[in-house]
């Protein structure tokens, strides 16, 4: 009866592994994976959130474009903050989060969306008033600013101005969809506030790291 109980318990065992090998080899087969690709794109038109078809050189796709264009530039900045050890790189990563939050509610346009659309799409004043709390903290540590600086500082530092100048274009591309109605203008507040920060923290990342930033002269 021993035996037999374990010789039972042994085929109970390999008719599991063949089940589970069956299945997940069924699985893999039957499994489709999505595309990166949809080809929907490849007559120059675009969807919305709504679900609306506009051009791609739409202003609403422009301003998308260049706040994806900014969340890179931040991530790049937040690699090289992180390489050298810099306090502020979870506020970046956040910063990053709250533009996907923004390609949201530029992706809604007004005109198109539901109410529904439009309360899952809301941008919250609260990423603003966060942001000036941060300006101002870093700002009571920094020296005053007397001259007109350049881009310098040390690689994180001049990565967070070129990440500034990105947020600047991305607020020209985004007044006009807020001006139109198509946009909350709580966006446009954002990323005017994410550029002073971004400058701020380039001012302080350059401090810490104990790099001069370049001042700007007139050349002769």
């Amino acid at each position: 009866p021993g035996a037999e109980t374990k010789n039972s318990r042994k085929w109970l065992l390999y008719r599991r592994s063949l089940d589970f090998l069956r299945y997940n080899s069924t699985s893999e087969e039957n499994r489709r994976i999505p595309k990166i690709y949809t080809k929907t794109g490849d007559k120059g038109f675009s969807s919305t959130f709504t679900g609306e078809r506009r051009p791609k050189e739409d202003h609403i796709f422009e301003a998308l474009g260049t706040t994806d264009e900014l969340s890179s530039a931040v991530g790049l900045a937040r690699e090289f903050s992180i390489d050298s050890g810099h306090s502020f790189t979870d506020q970046l990563e956040k910063i990053q989060c709250v533009l996907q939050d923004v390609g949201s509610n530029i992706a809604t346009p007004r005109s198109s969306a539901r109410d529904s659309h439009i309360k899952k799409t809301k941008f919250s004043s609260q990423a603003v008033i966060e942001l000036e709390s941060w300006i101002d903290s870093f700002t009571e540590e920094l020296p005053p600013l007397t001259n007109f600086i350049l881009p310098s500082g040390g690689k994180s530092s001049a990565a967070l101005h070129v990440a500034r100048a990105v947020c600047r274009r991305a607020e020209r591309c985004v007044a006009p969809v807020v001006r139109s109605g198509e946009t909350d203008p709580e966006v446009a507040k954002y990323l005017n506030r994410l550029s002073d920060y971004l400058f701020t923290v380039a001012r302080y990342a350059a401090m810490k790291e104990g790099n001069g930033e370049t001042i700007y002269r007139r050349p002769e």
